[in-house]
């Protein structure tokens, strides 16, 4: 057995590390196993980080399906308070707050890599709150578009942000560029 210290300075057993690796080709390679001081670290095909489901071959379908099976699960709730007649504004308070906050959780990560059959599924769960609750929601784009710009505003409001500097014209994390390095060299050297 052996304990390693992570960022967190927790000691952590390594007979309970696993490990996915990422692949950006297509087709599927043997992944030789991993090997950490003497101790053999585990392959997996996906894991969990932050609540999401994140595979070895970065496809969200994992990760969508689900978003959807929590989120048929609060639909149940949702057509109770229905059946309890309660007014039509309760009921977009609780999907918002209940079942919209399930379907867009990282959804500014796995968006852009969804596939459409996967998006249309995650709209599918929209369109049956619209028909329980009996009005118009907004759509899964419109979702992802409002969370990116309030995302990329936050970014962009925090100077601390390491992606801050790009966003409001910077020249990246290695700072500002001298403009006036070409001139240095094209001058002739002062005696």
């Amino acid at each position: 057995m052996l304990l390693i210290r992570n960022r967190r300075r927790r000691l952590v057993d390594s007979s309970d590390l696993s490990v996915s690796p990422l692949l950006f080709t297509p087709g599927t390679f043997p992944v030789e196993s991993i090997t950490l001081c003497d101790s053999t670290i585990d392959t997996v095909e996906s894991f969990h980080f932050l609540g999401t489901i994140i595979s070895q071959d970065l496809k969200w379908e994992l990760n969508i399906s689900s978003l959807i099976k929590k989120a048929q699960q609060r639909m149940y709730f949702l057509r109770q308070l229905k059946k309890f007649n309660l007014p039509r504004t309760m009921m977009v308070h609780f999907y918002s707050s209940i079942i919209e906050s399930i379907l867009t959780s990282s959804i500014t990560i796995w968006y852009a890599a969804a596939t459409a059959k996967d998006k249309g599924r995650l709209q599918r769960v929209i369109r049956s709150a619209e028909k329980v609750i009996g009005c118009n929601l907004p759509s899964l784009q419109d979702l992802y578009t409002s969370r990116t710009l309030r995302h990329a505003g936050k970014i962009v409001a925090d100077p601390s942000h390491p992606g801050h500097s790009p966003l409001v014209g910077g020249c990246g994390p290695s700072g500002p560029k001298p403009h006036a390095t070409r001139t240095v060299f094209s001058l002739p050297p002062l005696a």
